[in-house]
């Protein structure tokens, strides 16, 4: 019973993220598995299987709010289902030893890319034109096979992808991966049970990662507006870095004064990201700030009416993600 009240908790923990930045609930929730001695394959199986309930809760939302192209979606999902498959697929036949560096791997280069993509704001503004099949397909293809064989990947590889282009709302960005993902989960799911059969799934912990991760759902709305998520993706970033080196160290069997000299080399990188991130935010505001406030001035409104006025407004740092604020 104490194990199963971890794992709901490791599920809402994972959703809360997942809902403040439109990612990172499988990076999180199979990191938090091999950390408690999951084996790799069956993490995945049993995290992407709970996904298919929270992305459809997820995805039924956003579509009530006007957050989804139905047009991305289906352009990213089918190829997405493809290569989450055939990523399950490969997982499945690769022994525990072998896949658990190759695993950890995966997590942690997507972990240093979120510390990367949220040291630095990210460009929204240029919001225009269509995005073709060419560009969307290949990106779901390996978004899916990343999210299957590293237990997570689809967010953090499809959502900044789509909001660099520019060619979509971020709300709508968000929304429509979210929404995608239900059918990823549930083509790696069949691959998985494919390949493992139904012993590979570990109910008890798909039913406590599921549980948890619908509490934090609506949780996560109001997470939203009180977390900046900038700094929470460079935490998180940090966190599945620094877990994810564990493996790879031994792994690589590194002995003596190089292991906390890498360790250390690791949290100082982190601390640098952070750093980044906070002063990203503080442009991000200033520079919001500034424009609310150059539009009040032409008209005569006392600059301290302006300033209120800013910050009854929706935190800055939220457009970075393309988070809908919630009204």
């Amino acid at each position: 019973m104490r194990k199963l009240l971890v794992l709901a908790l490791v599920g809402l923990v994972a959703q809360l993220i997942d809902g403040s930045l439109g990612m990172a609930y499988g990076l999180t929730s199979s990191t938090l598995l091999l950390v408690a001695g999951v084996a790799p394959a069956a993490a995945s199986a049993s995290v992407h299987l709970a996904e298919i309930g929270t992305t459809l809760a997820a995805g039924v939302a956003h579509w009530r709010f006007g957050n989804v192209d139905w047009r991305v979606v289906s352009r990213i999902a089918l190829p997405g289902a493809v290569g989450a498959f055939a990523g399950a697929t490969l997982l499945s036949s690769i022994s525990t030893e072998a896949a658990a560096p190759w695993m950890a791997g995966i997590l942690f280069t997507l972990g240093a890319y979120l510390l990367i993509r949220f040291a630095r704001p990210l460009r929204t503004d240029r919001v225009g034109g269509r995005l073709r099949s060419r560009f969307l397909g290949p990106l779901g293809l390996v978004a899916g096979f990343v999210d299957a064989t590293g237990g997570g990947g689809w967010g953090p590889v499809a959502t900044p992808a789509l909001l660099v282009s520019g060619r979509m709302e971020p709300r709508k960005v968000i929304g429509s991966v979210d929404t995608a993902e239900f059918v990823v989960a549930g083509a790696a799911s069949i691959g998985f049970l494919i390949g493992l059969g139904s012993e590979g799934f570990l109910l008890p912990t798909v039913a406590a990662l599921l549980i948890g991760g619908l509490i934090a759902a609506p949780l996560a709305a109001w997470l939203v507006r009180i977390v900046p998520a900038q700094l929470l993706g460079a935490a998180v970033g940090g966190v599945i870095v620094l877990t994810n080196a564990r493996t790879l160290i031994r792994s690589a069997e590194l002995d003596g004064p190089a292991r906390p000299a890498l360790y250390a080399l690791l949290a100082a990188g982190w601390l640098a990201a952070l750093v980044l991130a906070v002063r990203a935010l503080r442009r991000t505001r200033r520079a919001r700030a500034e424009a609310a406030a150059a539009p009040a001035a032409a008209a005569g409104v006392p600059a301290e009416a302006s300033d209120a006025a800013s910050v009854s407004e929706a935190p800055a740092d939220l457009a970075a993600t393309g988070t809908p604020t919630p009204r």
